[in-house]
């Protein structure tokens, strides 16, 4: 990334030699992404991350058909991005939205998303994997039953990307697919969403021709450019599928004693994320417990950190108010067997009182 952010600092939509140059740099990023996720250089949206690429998605694919008809289907657990959009669509232009409810695990029944699906629905959105609980969603048979009653069908796989194997972006069944970059070892700020072809799409902001008329504005060549390093180097050969990474399957039975259940999905989950719910404390305190202790953990979504309302994604889940308390441990490359072993030592420390106040 560093020539772009110092002596090749040229703007891609200049005709000079030096804004030549960036376009070039641009271009080779959208081929070398476009050849990892096996699709079209043109069907790829750069954006500034997951959350402009889900808004994109969503506004854009339901303004674009709301001739058609203004019913949305998403799930109950999708991030803030997604529903955020969807509520404005509801109260500002007159769209209806339908919730898809999840089972204990946090999973979408593909029978409970065509028993919502109606003559007016023109897009469904369902997260490829929770940000929250890491449960995998069964994206692929959604996708498809979407194909044969012709509704779009968008998934934010921003926590799929990296983690879990991706033979092609058409694995997903879907025709809008939204990632970022900074999940996979990439730089925060650059994100992109897949658009199929002929699909329809209509572009949020005005202003300007880039990215083929549908997101205006000047392109980040440095993040794009590091963003397709990224993908070249951790999304084709998943950055998680180490060996540590994969012996973290005995994570949730090591912390049994000390919490009383793993949250998501036993199995079908995400190799690297494991939330709890925490007994008898509010979250907060518990978390800045382990901060001191040096453990960097998290109660969800870092996009509502400071937030103290309940996680929407375990009150989907039917869990009473009291486990909307819960940390999210997420490992990444860079952790050891060590790592876990101080996180193992430091638990039992923290969990205790907390236990004893029940």
């Amino acid at each position: 990334m560093a020539p772009f952010l110092e002596g090749e600092f040229g703007n891609p939509s200049s005709l000079h030699a030096i804004g030549r140059r960036a376009r070039a740099a641009l271009d080779d990023a959208r081929d070398r992404v476009s050849r990892v996720l096996k699709c079209s250089p043109g069907e790829l949206i750069f954006t500034s991350g997951g959350t402009e690429s889900n808004n994109l998605a969503i506004l854009g694919a339901a303004r674009s058909l709301r001739e058609k008809g203004r019913h949305i289907i998403v799930s109950s657990v999708e991030h803030p991005s997604v529903l955020g959009p969807c509520e404005y669509l509801l109260d500002k232009e007159g769209f209806s939205v339908s919730k898809i409810p999840v089972d204990r695990f946090g999973v979408v029944s593909p029978a409970d998303v065509s028993a919502l699906i109606r003559n007016d629905t023109v897009l469904v959105s369902v997260m490829a994997a929770n940000n929250v609980v890491g449960s995998i969603q069964p994206v692929q048979e959604i996708g498809a039953l979407c194909r044969d009653k012709g509704v779009l069908f968008h998934t934010d796989a921003s926590q799929w990307f990296g983690k879990l194997p991706l033979l092609s972006v058409h694995s997903f069944n879907a025709d809008l697919v939204s990632f970022c970059a900074h999940k996979f070892h990439g730089p925060k700020g650059a994100g992109a969403l897949f658009v199929r072809s002929q699909s329809p799409f209509s572009p949020c902001l005005s202003g300007g021709p880039q990215e083929n008329e549908r997101r205006p504005g000047t392109e980040n060549v440095s993040a794009c450019v590091g963003m397709a390093e990224a993908v070249e180097r951790f999304v084709a050969t998943p950055v998680f599928s180490t060996p540590f990474i994969r012996s973290l399957t005995n994570l949730p039975s090591l912390l049994a004693p000390f919490f009383p259940a793993l949250l998501g999905h036993p199995a079908s989950r995400l190799p690297n994320t494991f939330s709890f719910s925490i007994p008898g404390s509010d979250g907060s305190s518990f978390l800045a417990a382990l901060d001191i202790e040096g453990v960097c953990a998290s109660s969800g979504s870092a996009c509502s950190s400071g937030s103290s309302s309940p996680s929407h994604v375990v009150e989907a889940m039917g869990m009473p108010a009291s486990a909307s308390s819960i940390v999210r441990f997420s490992f990444g490359r860079e952790n050891t067997h060590d790592d876990l072993a101080s996180l193992l030592h430091i638990i039992p420390s923290l969990v205790r009182p907390h236990l004893a106040c029940l």
